[in-house]
């Protein structure tokens, strides 16, 4: 009696527990992914190297941050995914204090724990990172098997299935940003050798010139049709010349919380901001404006040696924008 009276028990205490984990496999099964899907006119190819790109998300979870989250694991699942690009300010308002601060748990692993989300991430750091501890960013790479940032700034190199060569270049550009030399609260930036990373980045970039695509990926935008519109001067004379000498195709920021493509005149390089990952901000058209939209969400790009997609998913799972630059079109193939 007493042995039966024991499995009973055990049956019921142990029943919420199987349910809840019955329930989760349910929440991420098949038929969960089946029933959301974002409506992508783009056809993926087995050529495709695909990333998504969000930005200024570390909000505990706040604003959109729990939606966007959401969608980028469906986006993940659906599109196949090979990593995700962090475009910085990872951690709202002042940063992290430790590799052990609460915050990696409430604002980043407890976010973003859908089961397309566990592949690598790759992260720059933004000015709101700078307010705390910047090196723990770099440090918890050595304790989160996704998250990377091996240093303030660095690059990788992505063969491609065909054959062809994709270089990301990562920078820190908070110390690239002169608008930053007064200002109390960025004080940090000025003490790290922005000399020095400039010499690195063109190095860089002069070493792998016959890559089939590069792309910079940065904080601050050097086009802006949000709330710095006017106001990205200083820091786009640090980084544009190198952009153009060496004639990068895209460079993707963040810091601006919308989704933007800004087309200057006389300029090859297409700029990009996915900053939505959490408070969105008011956006207007300008004479350099392709798209821009006081939305939530994040990026879904794909490439392969000829052909550059990008499209821009709101916090809904609707694609809000896409992009297509073909290689082989501009060379007459």
């Amino acid at each position: 009696m007493k042995l039966i009276q024991l499995l009973t028990l055990t049956t019921l205490l142990c029943a919420p527990l199987i349910q809840a984990q019955s329930a989760q496999q349910d929440v991420f099964g098949e038929h969960y992914y089946q029933t959301n899907q974002i409506p992508s006119s783009f056809t993926k190819t087995d050529d495709d190297y695909t990333f998504l790109v969000v930005g200024d998300w570390g909000r505990n979870g706040h604003f959109a941050q729990r939606n966007v989250a959401k969608w980028m694991d469906i986006a993940s699942y659906q599109f196949d995914a090979d990593m995700i690009i962090s475009t910085g300010d990872n951690f709202y308002d002042n940063g992290i204090a430790s590799v052990n601060d609460p915050y990696w748990q409430t604002s980043y692993e407890n976010i973003y724990h859908g089961p397309h989300l566990f592949i690598d991430w790759y992260v720059v750091l933004g000015n709101h990172d700078y307010r705390g501890n910047w090196q723990a960013q770099i440090d918890y790479s050595a304790v989160s098997r996704r998250w990377n940032m091996p240093a303030q700034y660095f690059d990788k190199l992505i063969p491609l299935e065909e054959g062809g060569l994709v270089h990301l270049v990562f920078l820190d550009t908070s110390p690239l940003n002169p608008d930053y030399q007064h200002d109390a609260k960025y004080q940090e930036t000025l003490r790290q050798d922005s000399q020095a990373q400039l010499t690195w980045f063109e190095q860089t970039l002069k070493r792998h010139k016959n890559a089939d695509w590069t792309i910079v990926i940065g904080h601050h935008p050097l086009y802006s049709s949000g709330k710095r519109y006017g106001k990205t001067r200083a820091v786009r004379g640090v980084i544009e010349p190198l952009l153009a000498q060496y004639e990068v195709d895209a460079y993707i920021a963040g810091h601006e919380h919308d989704l933007q493509h800004n087309k200057p005149a006389g300029s090859s390089v297409e700029h990009f901001v996915s900053g939505g990952g959490s408070e969105i901000r008011p956006v207007a058209q300008r004479k350099f404006t392709a798209f821009a939209k006081s939305s939530a969400g994040f990026a879904v790009v794909r490439v392969n040696q000829q052909q550059f997609t990008l499209e821009f998913i709101d916090d809904k799972g609707e694609v809000i924008y896409q992009y297509t630059r073909d290689k082989s079109r501009e060379s007459g193939q």
